[in-house]
């Protein structure tokens, strides 16, 4: 019988992971420290600010919402990205508490 990771790990641990996996990759710092500098900011924008293509961009724009950290806003034919303050000081607090 296999045990599920919620039935064996705690929310925390799981949570912690997650956003941990997010910031795994430099061009997702970067695309943090681009939307932590501004309000918001536009896809379009934001590929022209990084040395990727726009495909790879979404790719880890994706990643990035996936794991709470930022949200977009879409209104035809342009989305709009933003930091999710929420989840962003949910984060710092998760993984300052990990590396105490």
């Amino acid at each position: 019988m296999k045990t599920t990771k919620e039935a064996y790990f705690t929310t925390t641990q799981i949570d912690t992971a997650r956003f941990a996996k997010a910031f795994s990759h430099p061009v997702r710092i970067a695309i943090l420290e681009l939307l932590n500098s501004q309000t918001c900011c536009y896809h379009g924008d934001m590929a022209e600010e990084l040395p990727i293509a726009k495909s790879t961009l979404s790719q880890h724009l994706n990643e990035l919402k996936d794991a709470g950290l930022i949200q977009g806003t879409i209104t035809p034919p342009t989305v709009k990205y933003c930091i999710n303050r929420e989840n962003w000081a949910l984060a710092k607090y998760l993984l300052g508490s990990l590396l105490k």
